[in-house]
């Protein structure tokens, strides 16, 4: 049993890795969050850059009883292409290390991401939870919080007590799912065993597919939460990342009961068959961009109530670099009224304009140095606002936590009235603050243009409804129509790639 005040390890590797970005370095994850031992604890309790499951999980361990966290090491690094291997190894045998010196520990809370790799290693997680597994020993307990996101392994399963993944898309309910795993960590402490059913389904959707508020993906979200009863401990049906482009990638299944193998089994079946059921329903159409640019005309002209324009394939959220010009030039082109757009990240501009200060004229060049999809655009500008780049967020996905920009500014295009808010740092516009910190009053605006894929669904619905939000077919790394990247170590055949998929849940 263990002692009155159980020894907790605290991890976690925070990396959504888009196979078709470039690689994620060190100075990524030092950017955002490259934290070690004691300091870990003091951060979780403040309002901090640490990801958001960390205060969940002290907050209802420390609510329900004595506890002695042990934190060892926990990375973030913006969704990108694999890490680096070396980054990896480093994070590894800091790990390693760590772990060997708490020792003994009654109990590992490992709070990832769970859709990682590395240039060397295609399944980074199931590496971490291994090497875990192997330190800690078979009977202390392993519960692991991940993404809806994730692209779960067998050996990531083999390795864990429990998986339990957010079930809200936008992501508002980390705390939440952080407060369920110490609730599990506490029972398992006083001797529950779990068993666990795991099932991947030859489906990949589309991320835009995968919202929580109506659709195919939220009736699973339902369904599982129905069948979370008695011994069924928890339920986690991930979408999974198909950017990720490896042999993991699926919607999956993970079932946790107190025990019971043959309910987990019994419980995965049954979701797994109504997913593939309904798999015809994971499509959603695009609004081209000349189409995108009439509704745009017509809400800044007064002509119809303001709207969102979602550039869902230059989403940083899932790896884009934020930096594709094709809507911001085509409203420019068209000089639509009342339009705010962000964040697009260039940080050569944003040091060009920081060197000027506020007020100064400038010839405005986007994407000096191009590639397939940053293309060149240039316009005249005035600088309207200077920032830091570092912030609060008050709604969504970052409420109540740090984020930052880097140097950032308002720029004012000339012709057009077009205001680009430009940031240092490859992150999405899924918090209001963004905007307002350079001092714009979003409710005034026509349209907005959020270089995001959905989060910001949960930050600017205080302002335009989903009825008047549009997801815009634009080139770009994150693109929703999954025919335009050339696939490599995806499973083949999968739904919606393929139209031909057999599959039948195991008996």
């Amino acid at each position: 049993m263990p002692r009155s005040a159980p020894r907790i390890a605290i991890l976690g590797l925070h990396l959504e890795a888009n196979a078709f970005a470039a690689p994620t370095v060190r100075e990524d994850f030092e950017k955002q969050c490259w934290e070690e031992g004691e300091h870990i604890s003091e951060l979780a309790r403040l309002v901090s850059h640490l990801p958001s499951e960390l205060p969940g999980f002290y907050a209802r361990m420390d609510a329900t009883g004595p506890w002695v966290p042990v934190p060892v090491a926990v990375i973030g690094a913006p969704p990108g292409g694999p890490m680096l291997q070396d980054v990896l190894l480093d994070f590894l045998d800091r790990v390693r290390r760590g772990l060997a010196a708490a020792l003994p520990l009654d109990g590992v809370y490992v709070a990832s991401h769970g859709a990682s790799s590395a240039t060397g290693d295609e399944d980074s997680d199931g590496t971490l939870l291994d090497m875990v597994r192997l330190i800690v020993g078979p009977a202390v307990p392993v519960v692991v919080t991940h993404d809806l996101h994730c692209n779960i392994s067998e050996r990531m399963i083999g390795a864990l007590d429990a998986l339990i993944a957010y079930r809200t898309n936008p992501h508002v309910d980390q705390r939440e799912r952080a407060a369920e795993a110490a609730d599990l960590m506490r029972r398992l402490l006083a001797g529950t065993r779990t068993a666990k059913a795991f099932i991947r389904l030859p489906i990949a959707p589309p991320s835009v597919t995968l919202l929580t508020a109506e659709g195919p993906y939220a009736d699973l979200i339902r369904l599982g939460e129905q069948l979370t009863t008695g011994d069924v401990l928890n339920v986690s049906v991930a979408g999974g990342f198909i950017l990720g482009d490896l042999p993991k990638c699926g919607m999956s299944v993970n079932v946790t009961t107190a025990g019971d193998q043959a309910l987990a089994d019994q419980v995965a079946r049954r979701i797994a068959r109504a997913a593939w059921a309904d798999r015809a329903r994971y499509f959603r159409p695009l609004t081209p961009l000349a189409e995108a640019v009439r509704i745009a005309h017509r809400a800044g002209a007064g002509e119809a109530a303001p709207v969102i324009l979602a550039d869902v394939a230059d989403n940083p959220g899932g790896g884009a670099p934020g930096n594709t010009s094709w809507l911001v030039r085509a409203l420019h082109e068209a000089a639509v009224p009342g339009v705010v757009l962000g964040v697009f990240v260039d940080p050569a501009l944003a040091a060009e304009v920081h060197a000027l200060g506020e007020g100064h004229h400038l010839l405005a060049v986007f994407n000096r140095v191009e590639d397939a999809f940053a293309k060149r655009f240039a316009a005249e500008a005035v600088v309207e606002r200077l920032s830091d780049g570092a912030d609060v967020g008050r709604r969504g996905v970052l409420a109540g936590k740090r984020f930052n920009l880097g140097p950032s500014a308002l720029l004012r295009l000339q012709g057009s009235g077009l205001r680009v808010v430009v940031g240092s740092l490859r992150r999405q516009l899924a918090e209001p603050r963004m905007l307002e910190m350079h001092g714009i009053d979003i409710a005034r605006a026509r349209v907005v243009v959020v270089k995001s894929r959905g989060h910001f669904r949960a930050g600017f619905d205080e302002f335009v409804p989903p009825e008047r939000t549009y997801e815009v077919d634009a080139p770009g790394l994150t693109s929703p129509v999954l025919g335009n990247f050339a696939w490599q170590r995806l499973p083949r055949p999968i739904w919606p790639l393929d139209a031909e998929v057999a599959w039948s849940p195991p008996g």
